[in-house]
């Protein structure tokens, strides 16, 4: 999906972004290499069938992630700037999974920039990872 850049007096609660990945077994051990997190638990089969699990799952942040993908690219888009984000981890994510994610905005407060978006990642029907995000988004320059 292209790009997407929305103004703060472009947004309304309501407003909806969705994108959907499939978290690759190439994609975790990439993930582990550039933040550093080599848990056998997302890299190790052998490891991780010992564990509650019983098999390798992907980094929550993975999924974490796509959520920021939304943010940035979509709704609202170039321009918005990440304030807080809130994480619940519900169920993991295994590899091969398909990741559906949806962001939608909750609260806006013009005067300050800021939007409120609820957050939610899931694996066919099942919630992996739900939270809330506060971003700051430009204003529509003025036109002079």
């Amino acid at each position: 999906m292209a790009e997407q850049s929305y103004f703060i007096e472009d947004l309304s609660a309501g407003m909806e972004a969705t994108y959907s990945r499939v978290a690759s077994r190439e994609d975790i051990d990439m993930f582990a290499q550039v933040s550093g997190d080599t848990n056998p638990l997302h890299l190790d089969e052998a490891y991780a069938a010992t564990t509650m699990f019983n098999g390798c799952i992907a980094h929550g942040m993975l999924s974490a992630g796509y959520i920021s993908k939304v943010l940035g690219t979509q709704l609202p888009g170039p321009g918005a700037i990440y304030l807080s984000q809130s994480l619940k981890f519900k169920a993991p994510v295994r590899p091969g999974d398909k990741v559906d994610t949806k962001v939608e905005i909750t609260a806006l407060d013009e005067s300050r920039r800021r939007v409120t978006v609820n957050c939610e990642c899931r694996v066919g029907e099942t919630v992996v990872v739900s939270g809330e995000a506060q971003l700051l988004v430009p204003a529509r320059p003025a036109e002079g």
